[in-house]
């Protein structure tokens, strides 16, 4: 019952806040922001230019919210707007490269790897990969996201972000056995 009451709640908010109604508005805000933060901070290292990524993504969400269509979850429209404005911003800031070798390896990606790494030791080693590699990992490993799509939305080959991918893990599962063999002193 509470359920489709918030959803009713929920749904009103967004019909009032789509009427540019400031209040319906800063209680939608503050029901989204600390996830799309999250979102935010998974593609971007800095909390600050993180914050400024999800301030820029809610003055889209507004901006365009008549057009939401009361589809699906509002809450995954607006995870696609944060998840492109983060990407927008890394575009500009910064040159992202990924390696346009299509060259990707069928691999067993179960992991083998046992480990007591702490949640923040995990985002320290996605932040710690190259920028294209992190980002097709969040974009695949986190959101979600299918390989066409991520080929799609930064306008590179699905073969390119499969790669990208492999690589990616390749690297994270390296690092964590370093982590691990540093922990527990062996080798």
């Amino acid at each position: 019952m509470k359920v489709i009451q918030l959803h009713k709640n929920e749904t009103k908010l967004i019909q009032r806040a789509a009427k540019n109604n400031r209040e319906a508005q800063h209680v939608l805000y503050e029901l989204h922001a600390p996830k799309m933060l999250s979102v935010c901070r998974y593609y971007i290292k800095d909390v600050h230019q993180a914050e400024e990524v999800m301030l820029n993504g809610f003055f889209k969400v507004f901006k365009y919210l008549k057009t939401y269509k009361n589809e699906g979850s509002f809450e995954g429209w607006i995870r696609r707007i944060m998840v492109r404005e983060a990407i927008s911003y890394l575009r500009q800031k910064k040159n992202i490269e990924f390696a346009t070798e299509d060259e990707y390896l069928e691999h067993d990606y179960t992991n083998n790897i046992k480990t007591n790494i702490e949640v923040a030791e995990i985002q320290q080693l996605i932040d710690s990969l190259p920028e294209g590699y992190k980002m097709i990992f969040v974009m695949y490993a986190i959101e979600g996201y299918k390989h066409y799509e991520i080929a799609d939305l930064l306008r590179i080959s699905e073969g390119t972000s499969k790669s990208q991918l492999f690589k990616a893990r390749q690297m994270l599962q390296k690092k964590i056995k370093e982590l691990n063999n540093d922990s527990y002193g062996t080798n």
